[in-house]
């Protein structure tokens, strides 16, 4: 059948890039690491030190997935060629749809895998803390905000991970001004890192009485969850710390007391707030554990820009520009001002679908981040 004969090709040109696949998901050292950490766990002393042993829990699952998902994409690979052979054999329509079928997913799985591979960042393995700000467009930007963080909430859960808030405040009239909140799980921050810049949403306002198409802006900062002790000095002096009350969606210690802290760095500007925890003191201590892994990025970011004027590379995007556009009316488009990416889809995006926006991002970094076209940041 033709069908077949050129699914057949199809799988054969994915050789290569298996074999470079299972290179780089190193899974002899994955496997030996497995029988180490399986012969710690037998010790009758393993859980006396519960943070530790849970740490060695978290990397065994996640060595085992990594087993378990490459050993579905051999499977499947197997299947296709199984069902390639027999419907030959038998002329049957329904065996090649089943291995059509059966190729999908594993260009999907496959992809899923690659992309993996690309989180090759010291921190890409943490969890994520997200801020959200409204920008430029008052209400409609606190609208805005709130779109975006039902979004990542969306995704976040789409993607087995845990959301939880640490701090709110409320649009005026309606919507969020701003939100930070944490999104739990392996990889969060690898794939999190692509959202990090000013996202445009254009449509027509519903808080418009005239019914006219307007732009409003939203930044979104996000850095990784960073548990361990930084070696990042923070002077007393360098800082100010204000306590005020609690201003989020609920909770029985909400609006009750002083609790949240808000902590300024005066040398670089940086602002960062929490209110989630249960005390003052627990609030202060998320607050500087966050401070420290912003000083701590921005002086890697200094870093990089430092090696690159040494190498004579062109600068890159800065931090705070647009990097993606929402146009839901006159006609509906989302794309990535820095990778191309683009869908008319926009309902599927806004309800959480990121992750062909987080893969390009990826294999635009894995590329050396070539330059945008200066035509698409208008």
């Amino acid at each position: 059948m033709v069908e077949l004969d050129e699914l057949k090709i199809k799988l054969g040109n994915y050789e290569g890039p298996l074999k470079e696949l299972q290179t780089a998901l190193d899974l002899e050292n994955k496997r030996n690491r497995i029988q180490e950490l399986e012969r710690m766990m037998e010790a009758p002393d393993f859980w006396d030190d519960a943070e530790s042993s849970t740490k060695k829990t978290i990397e065994l699952k996640s060595l085992k997935d990594d087993m378990a998902v490459y050993a579905e994409l051999e499977q499947l690979a197997e299947d296709i060629e199984a069902y390639i052979e027999l419907g030959n054999e038998e002329n049957d329509a329904e065996i090649a749809e089943e291995a059509l079928e059966s190729f999908s997913v594993f260009e999907h799985t496959y992809e899923k895998i690659r992309m993996k591979t690309l989180l090759s960042e010291p921190h890409d393995k943490e969890s994520a803390i997200i801020t959200l700000h409204s920008g430029a467009g008052g209400t409609e930007a606190c609208d805005w905000t709130a779109m975006l963080y039902r979004m990542y909430s969306k995704w976040a859960l789409a993607h087995d991970f845990s959301v939880e808030e640490l701090d709110f405040q409320e649009g005026d009239e309606a919507g969020i001004k701003s939100v930070t909140f944490q999104i739990n799980g392996e990889n969060a921050y690898g794939y999190l890192k692509s959202e990090h810049g000013i996202h445009r949403l254009v449509r027509i306002s519903p808080f418009n009485a005239n019914g006219k198409r307007q732009t409003s802006f939203a930044s979104c900062d996000v850095m990784p969850d960073i548990e361990e002790d930084l070696d990042v000095e923070v002077n007393d002096d360098d800082i100010r710390i204000d306590t005020y009350r609690s201003s989020g969606a609920g909770g029985q210690h909400i609006n009750k007391t002083s609790s949240a802290i808000r902590i300024t760095h005066f040398p670089t500007g940086i602002v960062v707030t929490c209110q989630n925890e249960r005390s003052q003191h627990m609030n202060k201590d998320k607050a500087m554990q966050m401070l420290k892994a912003k000083l701590f990025l921005l002086k890697e970011e200094e870093n990089r820009k430092k090696e690159a004027e040494i190498r004579g590379e062109v600068a890159d995007i800065g931090w705070g520009s647009q990097i993606r556009s929402y146009v839901l009316q006159p006609y509906s488009m989302v794309k990535d001002l820095r990778t191309g990416e683009e869908t008319s889809n926009t309902g599927a995006v806004l309800d959480g679908d990121l992750d062909a926006f987080m893969n390009a991002y990826l294999k635009w970094v894995s590329l050396g981040r070539p330059a945008r076209n200066a035509s698409d940041a208008d």
